[in-house]
């Protein structure tokens, strides 16, 4: 599937790309600026903080497998707003925030509560954040126009994010197409929510180890390995993953921590996730599943071809470059 490029302008307004960032696409009337808690006090004196729009509180996470704490929100002062949260003792959790408005004077207080609501429940859907949100405002009763415009809106935040760093609007890949281009295997946490608005084209993958019992789906788009929701790992992970692969070892144990990994219901050497986790490797998830050292590209097999997954890489770009 070929798609049509888009240019994502981004502006280091410190020179570094921890500080603020504002970015900004061709063609469209939003603003998006990303910034660390500690600058709210410069940020409040800019003029697109004084302006009607959405804003996003963003925790911090030690993996890309973890639920990013999120908290989303609309305000017709956004940066007065994001200024009352950080004086809260009970919003500590968020280190950087997002703020999303429009370069125009046409994004009204009902507009941005249709997109809190919205953004809220494609958060919920996405599995990768844990959305603090106390309640979610109704969407309100805009014009068939308005809602056209929004979910346009919208659908460019969702391009946004990721550029910026955060992916937790992504949801799961709905779509599996085995032709893929050899930028598919480019790595730049999936692919095409709820109203498909992804293109990247989705190989599905599966790993079985008969010695285990070990059976796990996983969707490969975008350069990530989603595997999912009811895949099984090994219970007990072998000791040489946490002293060569420490990393890992950790990653593992956060998964068991949070829920992620749950115990089988009828094998005890077995558990199972509860929910999609992705990885930005085959070999990440290979170890989290096997509890060992691996390499995922040989582990994991092409669904209906039974392919390893290197076999298939190799085979693509041989084909790309003829």
């Amino acid at each position: 599937m070929s798609t049509v490029g888009r240019t994502v302008r981004m502006f280091l307004v410190d020179g570094s790309p921890s500080g603020i960032v504002t970015a900004e696409i061709m063609n469209w009337t939003g603003h998006a600026l990303l910034a660390p808690r500690s600058e709210i006090g410069r940020i409040r004196k800019r003029p697109e903080s004084q302006k009607t729009g959405i804003y996003f509180l963003l925790g911090e996470v030690a993996t890309s497998s973890e639920k990013r704490p999120v908290y989303i929100g609309e305000s017709d002062d956004v940066g007065k707003r994001i200024e009352q949260h950080a004086s809260s003792k009970e919003e500590d959790f968020f280190e950087r925030f997002c703020i999303f408005t429009s370069k125009d004077a046409n994004l009204t207080k009902a507009h941005a509560r249709y997109l809190e609501n919205r953004l809220s429940s494609i958060s919920a859907h996405s599995g990768r954040a844990t959305l603090l949100n106390n309640n979610t405002p109704p969407p309100g009763n805009l014009p068939e126009s308005d809602i056209a415009d929004m979910e346009f809106f919208i659908s460019q935040i969702e391009l946004v994010l990721p550029v910026l760093g955060y992916d937790f609007l992504k949801g799961r890949p709905s779509k599996i197409a085995l032709k893929l281009s050899v930028e598919d295997f480019i790595i730049d946490s999936s692919g095409i929510n709820d109203r498909d608005r992804e293109t990247n084209e989705v190989t599905q993958l599966r790993l079985v180890d008969p010695k285990t019992g070990v059976d796990a789906t996983a969707l490969m788009s975008g350069g990530e390995y989603l595997v999912l929701r009811d895949s099984s790992a090994r219970a007990k992970a072998m000791d040489s993953l946490a002293k060569h692969l420490s990393g890992y070892s950790a990653l593992r144990n956060l998964l068991i921590g949070d829920g992620s990994l749950v115990p089988h219901p009828t094998r005890s050497d077995i558990l199972t996730f509860s929910r999609d986790v992705a990885f930005r490797s085959p070999s990440a998830a290979s170890a989290i599943i096997l509890g060992r050292s691996d390499n995922g590209r040989s582990s994991w097999k092409i669904g209906d071809t039974g392919e390893t997954l290197a076999q298939f890489q190799s085979r693509k770009i041989a084909e790309a470059a003829e």
